[in-house]
């Protein structure tokens, strides 16, 4: 404090913070609130900036994942590879196989490459271990973090396939390798021992570049790779950039939605600390006028009341920086999950930026008006502190005057007029309040609607399979389809005998080709009656026959189609020109997948049924029943869990709810602020009105009605601003993540909805006012008229 000055200066700096507790408690939590909230919301604009590439400078990821024959190339020449050119770090050879894990209620994964490692630190890829600890002995596994979930848990016993007598793996943790160099990690006599014929042991190696390789140098390496060992070593590789691009999409869709928060946030951050602090310095003008009148110079005011309010302004920015990091760490733990990347934390210089911006404002807001109060004369100031300009706000009261509502609320409805700046202020706090609130309740709704008309397969009650199980109730990922060991006709045959069968059709899925694009696609096909397995649509409709194709928005823009064009699709010996009827919603990473019907394709044959069951009937007993007479024939049936919503989802979601439930949080105290300083300028005027005989009642009508008119327009123009916000960023989102948005996912406000949205704003001023109203319907009137 000596840096105000010290002696009387230094004593009504600190009297003026120690006497005005309200007001330095307002703004000293104000400040924190704001600064938090843009503490959180610029730390998570920052972890949606290219997460991909930090982690893996963090990691030192691989830029290339190479997979050898160990019959072809020794370890020695394996290892000799990395004095290749462009080669500043290399990691391996580590002993690889592929396995499948059955876990305790005999779900199958996907096949899993299962890499053999003492640990997870190397040179190159450098794994993050995210929970429990490393396989340090034989019997035990690792798996990628994607796993994380009921289905696996810490401790539990995974066996390696359906026999009795498969060996079985005792799950110890979870990691996390931004390079995807394996799914699963084990000791490498583990991985030995699993290895078996069909699944032999490779040798895979791990390298980075300097610089860092673009697309074509990535080839130059695989091929100089190749060249300096025999012939047929090098059975494939993995480039970082296709890595790389899955992440980047699949953190593109948040970008947007953090913006709009952290726009929000930010602005009504500036908001409320300049309301706060000029309307902390502008009440005390008349305080400000005794001071000049006892012999303090203009500038000594400008410090003191600069200084009374960065005090409190200073002890809020501090908390509100801890606050904001609190906040942030269990929504930074929850993107790294949904990015697939790790240790993310909050970026010092947020903080630094965020405590220094809130200085500035703090300062500026303070600053401004105390030097009004500087130039102001002795007089002046004394009256100017008294009451509001004479004749601010005289309209106000004699237009509120005529309305048929008791004199008190009147009154209140014509007080904002008096200080016209504050009350703009509290207008825009509200009103950012009710954006925040009502994008955040559209938001939500529109996520369930996406988790709801994702995967259609998982809406089926029962699966039934041609061959061996597939995870997660599909059929298996392409390049890892087994031979039906099922005539479908038999299958169909089961199912149909079977009672409580209400619907079920066939599905499979084929690796095709289609005019326009290069490479393979994933042809879904369908057989039967397969309504139940419909897309929501963009444009067009689903399947209803042979001859008709539906593609996601990816295919239409890659291939510059429209709907009712024609496309040629091969698939085996079977080609055929089919005509686009629709544009499916379809956000998956997976390769391209294009939806027709199998009686186009007679080569292809179903893989799975998918099955609904009449009402009443028990999916799980029904496919314990179909599965009896299935297995025999080398098939098997399972009952699909409810659909869990998707985790990216749920992240989004909880940022929401954090995010606007500080927002709101900082419009109320922005209201609180305004409201007090009101009443502490009125308190005289309130002593008067109470020897009138205005009872505690009516007081707080009084107080509440002050703000009920500008909640009322806050929330005017609050609800329409969301909406807007919420049609603007959903597109952007969607089209972050490869695809437009069906109707269902954007039409989802409804008026009576609308009207409380509207209301939150009414709901937020009154809040804000409540405690102040409380305040003054308890002072006594001698008390109130007493106080200058």
């Amino acid at each position: 404090m000596r840096g105000f000055g010290a002696g009387a200066l230094g004593r009504v700096v600190r009297s003026g913070v120690g006497r005005r507790r309200v007001q330095t408690v307002v703004i000293a939590v104000a400040t924190m609130m704001a600064v938090a909230a843009a503490v959180v919301a610029g730390s998570l604009m920052v972890a949606a900036e290219a997460p991909f590439d930090r982690a893996f400078a963090q990691q030192r990821g691989a830029h290339l994942t190479a997979e050898f024959d160990p019959a072809e190339a020794s370890t020695a020449r394996i290892e000799d590879t990395e004095r290749l050119d462009g080669v500043p770090a290399t990691a391996g050879p580590y002993p690889a196989t592929r396995i499948h894990v059955v876990d305790a209620e005999g779900r199958r994964t996907p096949e899993l490459l299962l890499v053999g490692r003492s640990g997870p630190r190397a040179e190159v890829d450098d794994l993050d271990l995210t929970e429990g600890r490393w396989a340090t002995k034989p019997g035990e596994i690792v798996l990628g973090t994607s796993f994380i979930g009921p289905a696996f848990e810490l401790g539990s016993t995974l066996r390696i396939s359906e026999a009795a007598d498969s060996p079985s793996l005792t799950l110890v943790g979870f990691a996390t390798s931004v390079s995807e160099t394996a799914a699963a990690w084990a000791t490498p006599e583990q991985v030995r021992a699993l290895a078996s014929k069909d699944t032999p042991v490779t040798s895979q190696m791990l390298y980075r570049f300097d610089p860092a390789p673009s697309k074509g140098e990535i080839g130059d390496h695989r091929t100089a790779l190749a060249a300096a060992l025999p012939s047929g070593a090098l059975l494939g590789t993995q480039s970082y950039l296709d890595t790389k691009r899955s992440a980047d999409e699949g953190a593109a869709p948040t970008i947007p939605f953090l913006i709009a928060f952290g726009v929000l946030g930010i602005v009504m951050s500036v908001i409320i600390v300049a309301s706060v602090i000029s309307g902390a310095v502008g009440v005390g003008l008349r305080r400000i006028g005794i001071l000049k009148a006892i012999g303090f110079t203009p500038r000594q005011v400008v410090r003191a009341y600069v200084a009374q309010a960065l005090i409190p302004a200073g002890a809020g920015i501090a908390l509100g920086v801890v606050l904001g990091n609190l906040l942030a760490v269990p929504l930074l733990a929850d993107t790294e999950r949904a990015y697939g990347t790790t240790s993310l934390s909050v970026a010092w210089w947020v903080d630094v930026v965020v405590a220094a911006g809130a200085l500035l404002v703090v300062g500026t807001a303070a600053l401004i008006p105390a030097l009004r109060a500087g130039r102001l004369r002795t007089v002046e100031a004394i009256a100017v502190g008294r009451a509001p300009r004479a004749g601010r706000g005289r309209w106000a009261h004699r237009a509120a005057g005529r309305l048929p509502l008791p004199r008190a609320v009147t009154y209140g409805l014509a007080s904002p007029f008096a200080h016209p700046v504050r009350a703009l202020a509290m207008l825009l706090v509200v009103a950012f309040g009710t954006v925040a609130a009502t994008f955040a309740v559209g938001l939500t709704a529109s996520l369930n609607q996406v988790g709801s008309a994702q995967d259609p397969e998982d809406r089926a009650a029962v699966t039934a399979f041609t061959g061996m199980p597939s995870p997660h109730g599909g059929p298996p990922p392409t390049g890892e389809s087994e031979i039906p060991s099922v005539d479908p006709a038999q299958a169909q045959a089961a199912i149909e005998a079977r009672s409580g069968t209400a619907s079920y059709y066939g599905k499979t899925q084929e690796e095709a080709t289609a005019d326009g694009v290069s490479g393979s696609v994933r042809a879904a096909l369908y057989q039967g009656d397969f309504r139940h397995g419909a897309y929501q649509m963009i444009s067009g409709h689903w399947l209803t026959g042979p001859g008709q194709l539906v593609v996601p928005s990816r295919f239409l823009e890659t291939t510059g189609a429209e709907v009712g064009d024609t496309v040629t699709v091969s698939l085996q010996k079977d080609t055929r020109t089919l005509r686009i009827v629709g544009e499916a919603f379809d956000t998956s990473d997976d390769p391209l997948e294009i939806h027709a019907d199998l009686a186009d394709f007679p080569s292809a044959r179903p893989q799975v049924f998918l099955i609904e069951v009449d009402h009443g009937v028990d999916p799980a007993q029904y496919a314990e029943q179909l599965a009896a007479a299935l297995r025999p024939l080398g098939g098997d049936a399972m009952a699909n869990s409810p659909s869990e919503r998707d985790n990216f989802a749920l992240i989004l979601q909880s940022m929401a709810a954090l995010l606007t439930l500080m927002l709101v949080s900082v419009a109320g105290l922005g209201v609180l602020n305004s409201v007090v300083l009101d009443t502490r300028e009125r308190v005289h005027d309130l002593g008067v009105c109470k020897a009138l005989g205005m009872s505690p009642r009516q007081t707080v009508g009084l107080v509440l009605a002050s703000v009920a008119g500008i909640g009322v327009l806050g929330g005017l123009l609050g609800v329409p601003a969301g909406f807007a916000l919420h049609g603007y960023v959903l597109p952007v989102m969607g089209h972050a993540a490869g695809t437009d948005l069906p109707p269902s996912v954007l039409d989802v406000y409804d008026m009576p909805q609308l009207v409380l949205l509207g209301l939150g704003g009414i709901l937020i001023a009154l809040l804000g006012a409540s405690l102040p109203a409380s305040w003054a319907a308890r002072s006594r009137t001698a008390t109130a008229l007493r106080t200058e």
